[in-house]
């Protein structure tokens, strides 16, 4: 590559540095795409002209509001709420809400930017957005969050619209969360524009699929990788963090082909069930009491629970980190691999450090990142969307196939990229290249706006 076209990328990555400081997650999410970056530029060093690379790494828009709100015994409360709209060249802005402690602008504009490439790889019309806020949802009422949520809209739906942004749910945004934002929209807006939100509730718009779209798409993921070698999910072992949607989906489709999830987490801990995870007892505790993995053992005499321990002991041979970023480092990594795994899959968004990658990607572990593996959450809002925009309602088979069949053309992108740069096998790569290449040469087709 002409040194000049490097030097400039890294310039670029520099001036990113400068002027998002103190954003560490985000500066993760653009060094992992400017390392892709450099092997296009090769090839093809125009997608550098226009300052494109400079206009993809800064968004089109960004909000942040304040969040006032009164608790169950008169206080009055605020926090900051959040949206990012990143990049709109290939439809409105597509992503979800997170309501969690952790949660600031670098947080959300890392997960915005990841969203830009997501989407891309689905092949349906959405952009990139992000949003959410630091509140916590744990230990408030229901008319403590239903009150949240209602400021929370009073001041977003300014800024969003069927044909502009679309939110959705992510951690600590459910189908309770979404309902109480779309009523609070509708009563703001005096309009059922259903296709505002996606996530909505099966009797008000929403879509069969859509809960377990994330956790069904990576194991559908994992298993096209496994194909790909040959192989299948059939009788293999599976480890699973998180304990969320995306985690309960993931085991549940991984049980439906052919394999045994054995062990899944939360943040106090994880179990281990060697006999198969009981995936209705899973689905009482959590999604209807609410609870603790803990209690898991309660009624699984078999089962153990290890408090603060590191799921990635657990021999398998199927990882799918499901929690949060960074949660599977360079050491967890070489422990999976000293174990045998032979598909790693991100179930969360950037879940695995960049040598936890580097482990996976040098030892020859079939990885899969986040970009394209839990890809089938918003590509189901995307179809809910569909739905939405013609009266329609599918049934739970045929939206499922319909999942299937967009993970399958996914993966089939991120493979033939990959082969097409001389790096077979390289799902990193693939992901990166396939959904920039996209969102670039939109990006030259509108012009510089």
């Amino acid at each position: 590559m002409n040194v000049s076209v490097r030097d400039r990328v890294e310039e670029i990555y520099k001036q990113v540095l400068l002027r998002n400081a103190g954003e560490p997650e985000f500066h993760q999410a653009v060094a992992e795409v400017f390392e892709s970056l450099t092997v296009v530029l090769d090839r093809h060093p125009n997608y550098a002209d226009s300052a494109l690379i400079e206009r993809l790494c800064e968004p089109e828009r960004q909000i942040i509001f304040r969040v006032p709100w009164q608790d169950d015994n008169g206080n009055v409360h605020v926090n900051r709420g959040f949206r990012v709209q990143y990049n709109s060249v290939l439809g409105p802005y597509k992503g979800g809400l997170r309501f969690h402690p952790s949660v600031n602008l670098g947080i959300v504009k890392f997960l915005g930017f990841e969203q830009i490439f997501k989407n891309s790889l689905t092949g349906l019309p959405i952009g990139g957005g992000k949003g959410g806020s630091d509140f916590d949802p744990k230990g408030r009422s229901e008319a403590e969050i239903m009150r949240f949520c209602q400021s929370f809209m009073t001041e977003l739906h300014r800024h969003i619209g069927e044909y502009t942004d679309v939110p959705a749910g992510d951690i600590g945004v459910g189908g309770r969360e979404i309902g109480y934002l779309f009523g609070q929209y509708k009563r703001l807006t005096n309009s059922y524009e259903s296709g505002v939100l996606t996530g909505k509730g099966l009797t008000w718009g929403g879509s069969m699929v859509r809960k377990e779209a994330t956790g069904y798409g990576a194991a559908y993921f994992v298993a096209e990788m496994l194909a790909a070698k040959g192989d299948s999910i059939e009788g293999k072992k599976a480890v699973v963090s998180g304990s969320g949607n995306v985690a309960i989906y993931a085991i549940e489709k991984i049980h439906q082909l052919g394999g045994t999830a054995i062990a899944c987490s939360d943040s106090s801990g994880y179990i281990l069930d060697k006999n198969g995870l009981d995936l209705d007892l899973l689905k009482e505790i959590k999604e209807v009491r609410r609870g603790r993995i803990s209690e898991y053992v309660d009624e699984r005499a078999d089962a153990e629970f290890y408090p603060g321990g590191n799921i990635w002991n657990v021999p398998c041979d199927i990882a799918l980190p499901c929690a949060t970023q960074n949660e599977l480092d360079d050491v967890s990594a070489k422990t999976l691999v000293n174990h045998g795994v032979k598909a790693v899959a991100e179930g969360a968004n950037m879940p695995t450090t960049p040598g936890g990658i580097t482990v996976f990607r040098e030892a020859g572990v079939a990885f899969a990142p986040g970009k394209a593996a839990n890809a089938g959450g918003v590509a189901t809002s995307a179809l809910e969307m569909q739905q939405n925009a013609s009266r329609d309602s599918w049934s739970f088979e045929y939206t499922d196939e319909r999942l299937s069949k967009i993970m399958r053309d996914i993966h089939s992108r991120c493979s033939t990229t990959a082969e097409e740069y001389g790096k077979p096998g390289d799902y990193v790569l693939g992901a990166n290249i396939a959904g920039f290449v996209k969102v670039a040469d939109a990006m030259f087709a509108l012009g510089v706006i």
